[in-house]
């Protein structure tokens, strides 16, 4: 087999598919041309940030003085579009006397996480590292 053959085709900056990727999880893959990969990764995504709400849980945002509560919020703002929806949009704040408030917190974190690794996974897809 030619070293012609055994390259994939030339895509773009895996910046551009990276930044896509995370106001909207799963745009990424979807630019991609994996429609499929996309589709499920959005709705992993918001799937875990609709549960979050349904649990009443907790959507990070910066507390002074309180260095930890910055670093759930920058986890919490990988899920993209939704965090903003969720904070700005609807003033979401969760309900901490909700017997579900800490699994709520965990889904709305997971949902962060979940994308920030979907942005990953679009960044060594658009460089070849992995199909």
């Amino acid at each position: 087999m030619s070293a012609e053959t055994s390259q994939a085709p030339a895509r773009k900056s895996p910046w551009l598919y990276a930044v896509a990727a995370w106001p909207i999880p799963g745009l990424g893959h979807f630019l991609l041309g994996l429609r499929g990969r996309a589709i499920a990764f959005l709705g992993l995504v918001m799937f875990s940030a609709g549960m979050g709400c349904l649990l009443q849980g907790k959507l990070f945002v910066v507390v002074p003085g309180q260095p930890l509560s910055t670093l759930g919020t920058l986890a919490s703002m990988a899920m993209g579009v939704p965090y903003f929806v969720l904070r700005y949009l609807t003033g979401y704040e969760g309900d901490i006397t909700s017997a579900s408030y800490e699994y709520g917190g965990a889904f709305l974190l997971t949902a962060g996480l979940m994308n920030a690794l979907v942005i990953l996974d679009a960044w060594d897809i658009a460089t070849g590292s992995r199909q």
